[in-house]
């Protein structure tokens, strides 16, 4: 039996045929419509169905959206950026196909596709951190998202590693997402490339167009003493909140996703010395949490949204 996964984002709905192994048999994509309102982006959604069915039963149909999300009611409680506000999603594609579709934070299913078959595969329990414009997260314990009371759960992107820091979009201050997330990264090193008008991140950032999340980390490995620090800042505060994480959970892998991922073991092996010397008990366990590379790329978000239908 397939089923059909779909990734609701801002700039465009993508969806897939997902088979029993977790594997996209066929992809389909259609511009989402924010601002022709709900509506049409339940519209959006029922012709992207469509697309993908090609004469087709599915299992079932799950669908991944960014904010708080209520899969009980099928009730999009807030996703800002989509502009719904308590929006019946499940009832409104259901009168346009006929599906009864199951809901899930787009994080938190994106989880569940690397727990399930990916990064995380037959490990107990992971945890995937996003570093992108902001910090997204989702976990799973033994196979289940962790979801919470209201849908909201596995926020860890707004918990406080800086008292009283930069104030971050959610009205707090010292959020992780404020000081680890890729737009943080590129702040620290404009503001040090500000400070030292000599630095090679200038040559970098000429070359790749812009200041971006790699920057300062190509320019550390062309030996450039300040990027070094940049990178050095950014992995110390990284730190801070993934050794939280750990503190909490202890899963068996963290995995990484997002632009600032992508430096691979540039970022990951200061980051894991880091975490062992400041998780609780690290000097004496044996086992460790496992900080690793997402393996599943964009495909993430489709392929949790069909397991979450699967569930």
């Amino acid at each position: 039996m397939n089923y059909l996964g779909i990734d609701l984002g801002g700039t465009n709905i993508k969806g897939g045929v997902v088979n029993e192994a977790g594997e996209i048999l066929r992809e389909a994509s259609r511009p989402t419509m924010v601002e022709n309102g709900p509506d049409a982006i339940a519209d959006g959604i029922a012709a992207l169905i469509k697309d993908l069915e090609q004469g087709e039963t599915f299992g079932g149909v799950g669908l991944g959206c960014p904010g708080t999300v209520d899969d009980e009611s099928g009730e999009v409680v807030c996703a800002f950026n989509l502009n719904l506000i308590h929006y019946d999603l499940r009832g409104a594609v259901k009168s346009r196909t006929g599906y009864e579709i199951r809901l899930g934070n787009d994080a938190n299913v994106a989880a569940l596709a690397e727990a399930t078959v990916g990064a995380g595969k037959g490990a107990h329990s992971t945890v995937v951190i996003t570093l992108g414009t902001g910090v997204g997260c989702g976990v799973v314990l033994e196979g289940k998202m962790l979801t919470g009371y209201t849908g909201a759960a596995s926020e860890l992107g707004h918990m406080v590693i800086v008292e009283d820091g930069a104030k971050c979009t959610c009205g707090r201050r010292g959020c992780f997402e404020v000081y680890a997330s890729a737009t943080a990264l590129i702040r620290m090193t404009r503001e040090a490339m500000a400070a030292n008008p000599k630095s090679v991140m200038y040559t970098v950032a000429q070359e790749n167009g812009a200041v971006d999340g790699r920057t300062a980390f190509t320019a550390a490995e062309r030996g450039d003493g300040t990027a070094a620090e940049v990178v050095h800042e950014y992995v110390k505060y990284l730190a801070a909140g993934v050794t939280n994480v750990v503190n909490i959970f202890f899963p068996e892998i963290v995995a990484f996703s997002g632009g600032v991922a992508n430096q691979g073991e540039a970022l990951l092996r200061p980051l894991r010395e880091e975490v062992r010397r400041q998780e609780f008990g690290g000097a004496y366990v044996k086992r460790h949490t496992k900080l690793v590379p997402c393996t599943l790329g964009y495909q993430a978000g489709i392929i949790g949204a069909a397991l979450l239908a699967k569930l």
